[in-house]
């Protein structure tokens, strides 16, 4: 069964508060909140597609240090107020502000 998004509405507009129902597809969308009653409406969202370029998967191999390293990258780590040092790559050792 999919997840379906709902919105909650306040006077026809949204609250920015949202919540998510499993519920079968040829089941009727939901036009009341099932806890609190106040009107709701399902929300379209592009379909989350991953991948080698997805959020997750790019966040997953920036994290990666030695594969950064292997491409080329420098990565600087905060080791004071205004004050990075270098973990990897080419470049000065340090950087102040």
């Amino acid at each position: 069964m999919p997840t379906y998004i709902y919105e909650v509405l306040d006077d026809g507009h949204p609250t920015g508060e949202r919540f998510e129902v499993v519920q079968p597809m040829s089941e009727a969308p939901l036009e009341i909140h099932p806890e609190h009653g106040k009107p709701v409406r399902r929300v379209m969202l592009p379909p989350n597609i991953g991948g080698r370029f997805s959020d997750g998967a790019m966040n997953r191999s920036m994290a990666n240090d030695g594969k950064l390293d292997k491409l080329g990258f420098t990565k600087y780590v905060k080791s004071g107020d205004g004050t990075y040092e270098k973990a990897f790559g080419s470049g000065p050792k340090n950087i102040q502000k």
